[in-house]
């Protein structure tokens, strides 16, 4: 099966001269034709595992994918970001940075494209959710593959400039920052984190000062808790 530029694009979440860039400087196998360029979607998939890139969304998705995959953990992808405490507001975008950097399982171009995207205006949504808290991450969906993503919680000393519509006249000291191993994935990481800070206790022992060991203890309490995800043929 054979795509095409715009369908390479849209399954990575990137834009056609990213994979232009891709095809110059990393030798992403394509096949020229008639003026166009043309891409075999196993070789492509075999490219982008050797780096880092998620193959498991739009246009490269497996076709035999089950459509219920496993059920994101939060305390694997917590211990991936780390906890970050007394971080200057100032600092944050560092430490957006830093968490990037330590992505498991994400080459160094991908590393390159998120960085870019960090940076880049409005490459962040703050996404304030009340009490001081805020979930961050990156506006655009990202494909990182299954075996990635990162959370991150970080605790500032002083109150973060909020340029969205807040929940409540709270200042924002407290961020969870995330990025998801696909698109999909980024729905179902935004519902937990949201549910964890409103029934898990999250937000009541970040109030009272908890260790990161205690944090650590009650994000894997949360995860134990969660109800397995569905069964193919539907049975429970």
């Amino acid at each position: 099966m054979y795509l095409n530029l715009i369908q390479i694009a849209e399954s990575f979440g990137v834009s056609e001269k990213v994979v232009e860039d891709w095809i110059r400087d990393e030798g992403l196998p394509h096949t020229p034709d008639r003026g166009r360029l043309l891409f075999d979607r196993a070789q492509v998939a075999q490219w982008a595992a050797t780096r880092g890139l998620a193959t498991q969304a739009g246009f490269l998705a497996p076709e035999t994918a089950s459509p219920f995959p496993p059920r994101l953990r939060l305390e694997p992808l917590l211990r991936a970001g780390g906890i970050w405490r007394d971080v200057p507001a100032a600092d944050v975008t560092g430490v957006f940075e830093r968490v990037f950097a330590a992505l498991p399982g994400v080459a160094a171009p991908v590393r390159q494209l998120l960085a870019q995207r960090l940076r880049a205006k409005g490459g962040v949504t703050l996404a304030p959710v009340g009490g001081g808290f805020a979930l961050p991450h990156p506006s655009t969906r990202i494909a990182l593959g299954r075996e990635s993503g990162t959370v991150a919680l970080i605790l500032l000393r002083d109150p973060l400039a909020v340029g969205e519509p807040q929940v409540d006249d709270v200042p924002v000291t407290r961020l969870i920052f995330f990025l998801a191993p696909s698109p999909r994935g980024h729905l179902e990481l935004l519902g937990r984190l949201s549910r964890i800070l409103t029934r898990g206790g999250l937000r009541e022992l970040v109030a009272a000062g908890g260790s990161d060991a205690e944090i650590f203890a009650a994000v894997a309490a949360f995860d134990a808790l969660a109800p397995a995800a569905p069964s193919p043929e539907g049975r429970p």
